[in-house]
């Protein structure tokens, strides 16, 4: 019985490598990601490449979208597992994209996430790991995600919502701004600002569990009311 186990796990991982390596093949080359990249800001009257992604946005968008996003290979090999596992048994489970899954499927895969396409957002992941620098991924992420409202690219969202550059932004106000990506018209701050609070303040629990922040830090960034930080316009920080 050990032993007819044993073969079966043997022939799974076997046919598992086969196909990863198919995929790797038959996946496009990353090479013309900050073309293509470039092209779609354009598309949306962003300029890029923007400014530097600050510390405070892409910190809090790190601990909301991918803790592990310095550390792992263009896939969360963890979650990768957790996700393999809920396909495998036909139950339900959680999805596991990391930033570089999502820039592949703004990129290469019209901004979708299918059946059919993870798979090749999976092996582009890993490529554009293998051929950019942290800096550069978040740079191109930021530079073309939508933040709701209009605003494409986080240049455009900081100084639209805050009227500020993405230097000047605030630990609640990046915080918030992180926290639209995901859902980035139901959390819509002009149009639905009790969903945008909460998710905010999402962002802000994250923080403070992956360290960045301490709670009384955290605490003084919730206690910023919306009103406080929004309707200031884009006027005050174009040119």
């Amino acid at each position: 019985m050990l032993r007819w186990a044993a073969g079966l796990v043997a022939m799974v991982a076997a046919v598992a490598i086969i196909a990863f390596t198919a995929l790797m093949v038959l996946t496009p080359s990353v090479g013309s990601a900050r073309q293509l990249a470039a092209e779609q800001a354009h598309a949306h009257g962003a300029v890029y490449p923007g400014p530097p992604v600050p510390r405070k946005f892409s910190a809090s968008l790190v601990a909301t979208e991918d803790k592990r996003f310095y550390t792992e290979p263009g896939i969360d090999l963890y979650a990768f597992a957790r996700v393999a596992g809920g396909y495998l048994t036909g139950g339900k489970f959680e999805g596991g994209a990391t930033l570089y899954q999502q820039l592949a499927k703004l990129l290469y895969t019209g901004g979708q996430s299918t059946f059919g396409n993870e798979p090749e957002q999976v092996a582009l992941a890993i490529k554009l790991d293998f051929s950019y620098t942290k800096q550069q991924i978040l740079q191109m992420y930021a530079g073309i995600v939508y933040f709701g409202h209009g605003y494409y690219g986080l240049a455009a969202a900081s100084c639209g919502y805050f009227g500020v550059r993405p230097s000047g932004l605030s630990w609640p106000e990046a915080a918030m701004l992180a926290g639209l990506v995901q859902g980035p018209s139901v959390d819509d701050p002009l149009r639905h600002p009790a969903a945008a609070r909460d998710r905010q303040l999402h962002v802000l629990s994250r923080l403070v569990a992956t360290g960045v922040l301490s709670p009384e830090r955290a605490a003084a960034a919730r206690a910023v009311p919306l009103d406080a930080m929004l309707g200031h316009g884009a006027g005050s920080c174009q040119g």
